[in-house]
């Protein structure tokens, strides 16, 4: 994010779980912070031992799986979408439809705290296309664009 630009606002975790219907174990974001609508966001997530993934990826070696850092993205994202579109569109949800250039750079474990970067590129109508950035200690270590869609309910 540019320096000269004004930062955004920060949101914890009881408004997240207002915003989007994600519960434990999948809310996988602890805080938003720099939130500025139609715009970017930086999603915070504290890696720790006792992420229910590590007790198979990998004992031994626990590594963040990569799906989860994307679904972190996705999950950052879609707070940026309900914070852009207001009230109306809290606990909506928002599908995945495409994830492209996925490259994962470097492990994420226990102790890291993840910064995970969206920006908007577009969306038109009630379609979204992001870019994402994971970084720990300002590290790349995951990046993504993808697009989602949001809507009302479940589908069938």
């Amino acid at each position: 994010m540019d320096a000269s630009k004004q930062k955004g606002k920060s949101l914890d975790i009881l408004r997240i779980m207002e915003m989007i219907p994600h519960r434990y174990p999948f809310l996988l974001i602890d805080r938003l912070e720099d939130v500025i609508a139609n715009e970017s966001a930086v999603g915070i997530k504290n890696v720790t031992m006792n992420e229910y993934y590590f007790q198979g990826h990998f004992p031994g070696r626990p590594v963040v799986p990569g799906v989860i850092i994307i679904e972190a993205m996705a999950q950052t994202a879609a707070v940026l979408v309900v914070e852009t579109l207001g009230p109306e569109a809290e606990g909506k949800l928002v599908y995945f439809m495409t994830i492209n250039d996925a490259r994962f750079r470097k492990l994420v474990g226990p102790g890291d705290t993840l910064h995970v970067h969206v920006r908007k590129l577009y969306n038109r109508r009630n379609i979204w296309k992001f870019r994402g950035e994971a970084r720990v200690d300002g590290n790349l270590m995951a990046e993504a664009t993808f697009a989602a869609m949001i809507v009302d309910e479940l589908a069938p």
